[in-house]
């Protein structure tokens, strides 16, 4: 079955009723099934549930999530399968997407063409992003759904195609909004921090928040944060600055979000309606 929430379609399919859960399969989805996308599930706790060959972590209340990346034209089978052996599945592939095409020109040749020292920072940088890209932690904020960072103006969207000083880059994977440098920044969902470093060499000051099961918040060029590695924070709590930290041509916030390897679309996220 398709709902439609405002104006946009999200998958909310239900083979069967709550109560009923202990003895079947079920499968419950909210979100888009398209590029960039996030969807979170609903089963009984103890279905075992997996999107191809993955298998997906299920919580003790039964969520779990998957997204999807911004080029991909993957066929997948989502199973849900219960103790008693009980079958669901469904299979979709994501719709594809147009992105825009931007162009920032007057950068610097310094910026362009970092030399060696800056690209080992670069590759340190890199290498504690993916480490903590890597943690899958039992948290299940994800499954509340998200709000926006910023109040602000948007600058920029996700999937972008960006070219500098008419040279193509790789894509945009986050949203930006504008922001004088020291304007609040809000925790989009509850979590905990994993990282904090104010200088990294492209992306300034960055900080990630876990919000579970491999989804993180990312949070660059910012100017100060407001909070420390392993602090709880809540939904909607200031937790950092704008700032124009790193390689940027003025202040904004760059928001991005993961599920482990997978750059998903947050202005998708926060199209979420949580499942009850």
């Amino acid at each position: 079955m398709f709902k439609l929430k405002k104006r946009y379609t999200f998958l909310l399919v239900s083979l069967t009723t709550l109560p009923a859960l202990s003895a079947q399969a079920q499968i419950q989805l909210s979100g888009e099934i398209k590029q960039g996308g996030l969807v979170i599930g609903k089963t009984h706790v103890n279905n075992r549930v997996t999107l191809n060959e993955t298998v997906l972590t299920v919580s003790k209340q039964g969520d779990y999530v998957f997204a999807f990346s911004r080029d991909d034209i993957t066929q997948y089978t989502l199973m849900v399968t219960s103790p008693n052996g009980k079958v669901e599945t469904q299979t979709f592939t994501p719709a594809k997407r147009e992105y825009k095409i931007s162009r920032v020109e007057g950068i610097s040749k310094k910026i362009m063409n970092p030399n060696k020292k800056a690209n080992t920072r670069a590759g340190e940088d890199r290498a504690a992003i993916v480490k903590v890209r890597k943690i899958s932690s039992d948290l299940t904020a994800f499954s509340q759904g998200f709000i926006a960072p910023r109040s602000s103006r948007i600058t920029g969207v996700y999937g972008s195609q960006r070219f500098y000083n008419g040279i193509a880059k790789n894509p945009h994977f986050g949203v930006d909004y504008a922001g004088k440098i020291g304007a609040p920044v809000k925790a989009p969902a509850s979590g905990t921090v994993l990282l904090w470093v104010p200088d990294m060499f492209y992306s300034g000051g960055t900080l990630v928040i876990d919000h579970g099961h491999g989804i993180t918040s990312n949070f660059l060029h910012l100017s100060a944060s407001m909070v420390k590695v392993g602090d709880k924070v809540k939904q909607g709590q200031v937790i950092a600055k704008v700032g124009n930290s790193g390689r940027v041509t003025g202040p904004h916030l760059d928001w991005r979000m993961n599920w482990h390897k997978v750059r998903f679309d947050p202005q998708l996220a926060m199209k979420i309606i949580p499942i009850q």
